[in-house]
């Protein structure tokens, strides 16, 4: 059985956990033939830890050119992922890229602006939140059309608790220039991704956001942003790192139902009439409108990094579904840039935003970073040289 000669960018903690999922056998489509990273320490952990057959590479452009590579995975910092993508679908390679798509939409559309001209290569994105059966049903239930339209949705994702020496562990985190942002752009790329998918894109957003509050950092680490949808629907995304014991909560609701999602399980309310039916028949002021404990089944799957890769290998060699395109990375990211645009200037945003406007404001604070050197970050070039790993 043919298997796809896999390359990865990048051996940090993502890259380093993707190459075992191919060692261990739980990617059976692809072998591992070759890894690229700037820093020779993980070059030289790699060649000491992975397979002795392994050839390593200086760069990511050395392994493109070798020509070993028929796909490649992309784990370095938040700026180089569009241009490493775009690297390797001018090679042909067929590429996923691990989140978030980018740092901001401009660079993003470059990106996909590239696969429209390569459309043999199969581009993904490591949204694997997607492959987990309660936000599947969740997304089934929302849009299935049965329990009318959405009312509210809320998300307080704040378990993200993370200690300074996190951010002391390497010279490009919360660091503007090295990653672009905080909160939202490391740890909540994937509540993005689901809320998007789930809820659909709002029409505006105004976000409120400190910087450094909680921690020695230039970046924003606590985050309460609202959002407007067409048709009335309002959503609160609230993100943290800076709770001990933080919250993981998402509710939804409908005009026939609540969803919640919390503790890893999806329970339900369902309506025994529709709310605007109900306000508009019932007579008794005080009167609570009649519901029920529904259950709700899902299949029980939630296969992760290893099923979003085992679907890229599906779609490469059989034609088969991916997890999540490529091109969809860019509206989470549009939520994300909308929030830091809103707090840049202290207003609420209209979406889509003015990207030039966003990328302004973003070199306005890259250029004060406290990371000066390094990375595609200085001149956010999407055709610059990765500078870590991730």
């Amino acid at each position: 059985m043919r298997k796809i000669r896999l390359g990865i960018i990048g051996v940090g903690n993502m890259g380093s956990g993707h190459a075992r999922s191919v060692l261990e056998g739980k990617c059976p489509d692809f072998e591992l033939v070759a890894v690229a990273d700037t820093n020779p320490e993980r070059l030289a952990w790699a060649r000491e830890n992975l397979s002795g057959a392994l050839e390593t590479f200086p760069d990511a452009a050395a392994m493109l050119d070798s020509g070993l590579v028929e796909a490649c995975i992309i784990a370095v910092p938040h700026y180089d992922h569009p241009a490493l993508a775009i690297q390797c679908m001018e090679k042909g390679v067929h590429v996923m890229v691990e989140k978030p798509a980018g740092v901001y939409t401009a660079q993003v559309r470059e990106m996909n602006e590239a696969a429209a001209r390569h459309p043999e290569v199969v581009f993904g994105m490591m949204f694997n939140q997607r492959t987990n059966c309660v936000y599947r049903k969740l997304r089934e239930l929302v849009h299935s059309g049965q329990y009318g339209r959405m009312r509210r949705a809320n998300w307080i994702v704040t378990h993200w608790y993370r200690p300074q020496c996190y951010y002391d562990s390497g010279d490009w985190r919360a660091t503007w220039a090295g990653e672009g942002g905080g909160v939202l752009l490391n740890q909540c790329p994937h509540q993005l991704d689901l809320w998007q998918w789930i809820c659909g894109m709002p029409k505006s957003v105004q976000a409120h956001m400190r910087f450094g509050q909680w921690h020695d950092i230039e970046v924003e680490d606590d985050v309460t942003a609202y959002m407007e949808y067409e048709g009335g629907a309002s959503g609160v995304f609230i993100a943290s790192t800076g709770d001990a014991h933080g919250t993981n909560r998402l509710e939804i609701q409908m005009d026939r139902a609540r969803f919640i999602v919390e503790d890893d399980a999806l329970s339900m309310l369902e309506y025994d009439v529709s709310e605007p039916e109900w306000t508009r028949t019932n007579k008794a002021p005080f009167a609570t409108m009649p519901a029920r404990e529904a259950a709700v089944e899902t299949d029980g799957l939630n296969p992760q990094h290893a099923g979003v890769l085992n679907a890229w290998g599906g779609a490469i060699l059989r034609g088969e579904p991916l997890v999540a395109r490529g091109e969809e990375g860019v509206n989470g990211l549009m939520l994300s840039n909308a929030m830091h645009l809103s707090a840049f200037l202290g207003k609420k945003v209209e979406l889509p935003i003015d990207e030039e406007l966003y990328r302004e404001e973003l070199m306005k604070r890259v250029a004060a970073s406290r990371r000066k050197t390094g990375g595609a970050a200085v001149f956010a070039d999407t055709r610059g040289s990765y500078g870590g790993t991730k």
